[in-house]
C-alpha cells in the first residue's frame, strides 16, 4: 500500500461536476493498493497515518497529531502510484491491484481511519475525478506498508 499524504488547509474532490468530499485543515490522501495489499497493511498505514505528529505545536515544531489539531481527511483511490514508468513511454500499472480487490481494501482503510475518532471524506471508486487542494507548509509525505 502507498500513500501519498498532503496536509492542506481546504480540499475538495469532484466527480461530474457534483462535490463528493471536501475538508478543511486535514489530510488529503492519494491511496494506492497493490495486488499483494492486505488487512495488515491497511491497519498499518492507518495507525501511521493517525499518529503521524507533523502539525505545528506552540513553538512551531512539527509535534502534533491530525487528531489534535481538530483535521479531518479527504482520501482518493489512486491506482496510479503503482505506474511503472522504467520501459517504454507508456506506464504500466500491473503492480497496482484490480479493481475488485482495491476498493473493498480502500473501504476498509477508511474505515479503519474512522476508528481513529477521524471524520474521512472521499471521492468515488474508480471514477474521474478533479481534486483541488491548498498544501499546507507545504508538507508531502509517502507513507507505504511494505515500510514496517
Amino acid at each position: 500500500m502507498r500513500v501519498v499524504l498532503q496536509r492542506s488547509k481546504l480540499a475538495s474532490v469532484t466527480v461530474d461536476g457534483q462535490i463528493t468530499g471536501a475538508i478543511d485543515k486535514g489530510y488529503v490522501l492519494l491511496v494506492g493498493i497493490t495486488h499483494t495489499d492486505t488487512l495488515e497493511d491497511i491497519q498499518y498505514v492507518a495507525k501511521k497515518i493517525a499518529d503521524l505528529r507533523i502539525w505545528e505545536d506552540e513553538d512551531g515544531k512539527m509535534n502534533r497529531a491530525i487528531h489534535e489539531v481538530g483535521g479531518t481527511i479527504l482520501s482518493v483511490s489512486q491506482f496510479t502510484l503503482y505506474a511503472d514508468t522504467r520501459k517504454g513511454k507508456r506506464p504500466s500499472f500491473a503492480s497496482a491491484a484490480r479493481p475488485e480487490q482495491a476498493e473493498p481494501l480502500w473501504q476498509a482503510f477508511n474505515n479503519e481511519l474512522s476508528t481513529y475518532g477521524l471524520h474521512v471524506e472521499t471521492g468515488i471508486f474508480g471514477a474521474m475525478m478533479d481534486v483541488s487542494l491548498v498544501n499546507d507548509g507545504p508538507v508531502t509525505i509517502i507513507v507505504e506498508s511494505k515500510a514496517k
